[in-house]
């Protein structure tokens, strides 16, 4: 390696690419290469998400349906078996609430959680949940634990 073989290193230098809107002489002056009038050759130009040229766009084309309850409430399942396996894993004793769920990466802070009835319960818990299915809190009691609603 010497004086006249040197070149920065791969990856290091990005081409700058023509300046444009710099005078006549250098070939891209005058309209700076964005043709004449038409929106994209203003400054500030962003098209808009789901702009079709003009075209009334597929959003507006496709008939719309249904219908969304403000009032819906959200509630995150857990089935028995998955409150198992935490007890299989040592990672609940006795009682199961909300923290714990929490801080198994079950639920998210402010979660409605509702127990479901898959699987099979072995361990005797006390369970404080906001909801139970019938056939949750029939195992759940079956097995000498306790449902608790919140």
């Amino acid at each position: 390696m010497d004086l006249s073989n040197l070149k920065p290193a791969e990856g290091s230098v990005k081409n700058q690419g023509k300046r444009v809107g710099r005078g006549q002489g250098s070939g891209k002056g005058g309209t700076a290469a964005r043709g004449h009038k038409g929106a994209k050759s203003r400054s500030g130009y962003s098209k808009k998400i789901g702009f079709e040229g003009g075209q009334m766009p597929l959003q507006r084309r496709v008939p719309k349906f249904g219908f969304t309850n403000i009032n819906r409430k959200e509630y995150q399942g857990i089935n028995l078996d998955t409150l198992q396996l935490l007890v299989d894993d040592k990672k609940i004793k006795d009682t199961v609430d909300l923290d714990t769920l929490f801080t198994n990466g079950l639920t998210t802070k402010n979660d409605l959680v509702k127990i479901m009835g898959r699987g099979e319960l072995k361990a005797k818990l006390k369970v404080s949940a906001h909801k139970f299915t019938a056939t949750a809190k029939a195992a759940i009691e079956a097995a000498g634990g306790e449902a608790v609603t919140l």
